[in-house]
């Protein structure tokens, strides 16, 4: 047995044959790379639960039960130590941080490895597609995998290794985790924003609590999203959250501020220290969308007449979470801004060098209300990776730096985008930034759905518009009827269309997927395989939909209505068939182009399949209705 849900269940027997329960948890010890099961819990008579321990009363197992060495009268009952966790209870079915992949996933499954002297030892969780099916039933997998293989696309096993797992339900600080890998709080504060982002908002404000206050601070900058930062920072208690706030970059916990409602604010600010608070209460005295609302007074700055080894006990003395040092600027006897020197000026020169003498004079500087997006394009003007922020008399303010830049750059560019009409997600995939060309790209199957169903009412009515002999009011009634079943051929097309958008997508991602080897022929019989297989289910779904409708609707009030709708249904399933039968051929086209080196968009083969499904089907659903 290699997995924990293959042990659930098991009946648990005592020396004497006795079936005494059945299996429902395992205990594992934290402190280990690959650790061992300790403890056995298993649901005896009337559902009460016992646990015991694995090493003392285990004699062996296999996949018809658990053997204990002693009979039910000598087994004595052991308990959860703290070191100890459940799989079924804490990890089964739970999320998990996978530290390696940087991402939050379920665990579906748990990998066990049996050893020689009668062990079980956890080797990784499960998280993939095969513990889902493996739950549902063991021979269900099985059949997956092998229907998998045929088509060519194996279905391997997704482990995340015991030693790249991290506990998301239960506090770290509780569980001896292995000190040979990274837990939750040892990552880039970058990578636990995105873990945080992925979370179910009930496991947010716990996971972010196992951080200390100096991992907060710097992972609740790194997310995207100014919601979420403030439920983070209102999920702590006030000393907590202004304890957070004044280890933050002013500029951050400025903005950061910005987004709580006054008088949490202010309640805040008045827990900090002195120093913070005011730093942080300059950076609000600023408009919005300013540079000095995006500055920070984290600087070094020193007279000219210093020496380059006064600079460099400057530098010594800043304290380690100081902001990042890029520039040593230098001032006048009145403070005013004269010159600027980099980082590699200071390590070539003589420690007895003056800086006026090596300091760069003419310096580019920003006025504190100089709108944020002015500010990046000086710097990207003039390659600065900070840039000072001055007053009228040149004082230094502050500075703007490189990373604000960039975070004003991608806002500012996020915000082109909605007034264009594109989200960012639809930009970054490669799609048209203008909602008209969007539309285009994307939508056009109403198009051809529209004139598709004029031509079918043109085609069902016209023959029935010169029935003169019969009447106007017989002819109309004919008509009128002809009209309403043109309807339903109309009505059911958009199903055929999607499909067909479907279809090419399919085929572009699986040749873009494709890894191509120069000795190796091109897959198209388990392409064409995998498709018609896909089509053949598709189209078996939508006709028995049909047939659903049909039957329900129309089979007892209207049959000939009940069999004109259960054609065109007939017909669709046909056109999906076939659409998705001719998907080779769009695949064919992709590699030969690719040999050609000519270029074909998925649009022109998507605005092709479109047009060719819906020709068919006007053909197929016009025609029975005649």
């Amino acid at each position: 047995m290699n997995y924990f849900s293959e042990m659930l269940r098991l009946p648990v027997v005592d020396a004497a044959g006795e079936k005494i329960g059945v299996v429902n948890d395992l205990g594992i010890a934290t402190g280990e790379v690959f650790p061992r099961v300790t403890a056995l819990a298993f649901q005896g008579p009337g559902k009460t639960p016992f646990m015991i321990s694995w090493r003392k009363y285990v004699e062996r197992f296999d996949e018809d039960g658990v053997y204990l060495k002693y009979p039910a009268t000598d087994i004595r009952f052991s308990y959860l130590q703290p070191d100890e966790v459940l799989l079924a209870r804490d990890i089964m079915n739970k999320q998990i941080v996978d530290t390696q992949g940087m991402k939050v996933v379920r665990v579906n499954d748990i990998k066990l490895s049996a050893t020689g002297d009668n062990q079980l030892r956890l080797l990784g969780a499960e998280v993939g597609a095969r513990g889902l099916l493996r739950a549902i039933h063991p021979l269900f997998e099985r059949v997956s995998v092998k229907v998998a293989q045929m088509l060519g696309k194996p279905l391997a096993e997704d482990i995340i290794a015991w030693s790249y797992m991290d506990l998301l339900e239960r506090s770290t600080k509780q569980i001896k985790l292995s000190v040979s890998h990274k837990t939750l709080s040892e990552l880039h504060p970058a990578d636990i924003a995105d873990i945080i982002e992925q979370l179910d908002p009930r496991l947010r404000t716990q996971v972010f609590a196992q951080l200390d206050t100096e991992q907060a601070a710097e992972a609740i900058t790194e997310l995207d999203d100014d919601e979420l930062m403030t439920e983070m920072l209102e999920g702590l208690s006030d000393r907590e959250a202004s304890t957070m706030l004044a280890t933050m970059d002013p500029d951050d916990a400025a903005a950061l501020i910005e987004e709580l409602d006054y008088e949490k604010a202010e309640k805040l600010l008045r827990l900090m220290g002195v120093k913070e608070e005011k730093a942080i209460r300059n950076l609000l005295g600023y408009e919005e969308d300013t540079a000095g609302r995006i500055m920070t007074n984290q600087f070094v700055a020193l007279p000219a007449t210093a020496t380059v080894q006064d600079a460099i006990d400057a530098l010594r003395g800043l304290d380690e979470d100081f902001e990042s040092i890029y520039y040593v600027y230098t001032t006048d006897v009145e403070g005013a801004l004269t010159g600027v020197l980099s980082m590699r000026s200071l390590v070539v020169a003589e420690h007895t060098d003056r800086l006026k003498d090596l300091a760069y004079r003419d310096v580019v500087w920003v006025a504190p209300d100089l709108d944020q997006e002015l500010v990046a394009d000086e710097m990207t003007k003039y390659d600065l990776v900070a840039i000072p922020v001055c007053d009228e008399n040149r004082h230094i303010l502050g500075i703007v730096t490189v990373d604000d830049a960039l975070d004003v750059i991608a806002e500012e560019h996020a915000e082109d985008l909605q007034i264009a009409g594109v989200s960012v997600s639809e930009n970054n995939a490669g799609e048209s930034t203008h909602a008209f060309s969007w539309f285009a790209q994307r939508q056009y199957w109403v198009l051809v759905w529209a004139i598709a169903a004029c031509a079918i009412a043109a085609i069902v009515v016209t023959p029935f518009e010169s029935l003169g002999h019969m009447g106007e009011a017989g002819a109309r009634e004919i008509v009128t009827g002809q009209g309403m079943m043109a309807l339903m051929p109309i009505a059911i097309m958009p199903v055929v269309l999607l499909a067909s958008m479907r279809m090419v997508s399919f085929v572009k991602n699986s040749y873009l997927e494709y890894d191509e080897r120069d000795d190796e022929p091109k897959p198209y019989l388990g392409f064409f395989l995998k498709t018609a297989f896909i089509g053949i289910v598709l189209a078996a779904v939508v006709f028995l939909c049909g047939e659903l409708i049909a039957t329900t609707l129309f089979a007892e009030a209207n049959p000939w209505a009940a069999s004109a709708l259960l054609d065109c249904f007939k017909g669709a399933a046909a056109v999906i068939v076939a659409t998705y039968a001719s998907a080779v051929i769009y695949f064919f086209v992709l590699f030969r182009s690719d040999e050609k080196d000519q270029n074909i968009s998925g649009t022109s083969l998507t605005f092709a399949a479109v047009l060719l499904s819906a020709l068919a089907y006007t053909v197929l659903g016009a025609v029975p209705l005649l």
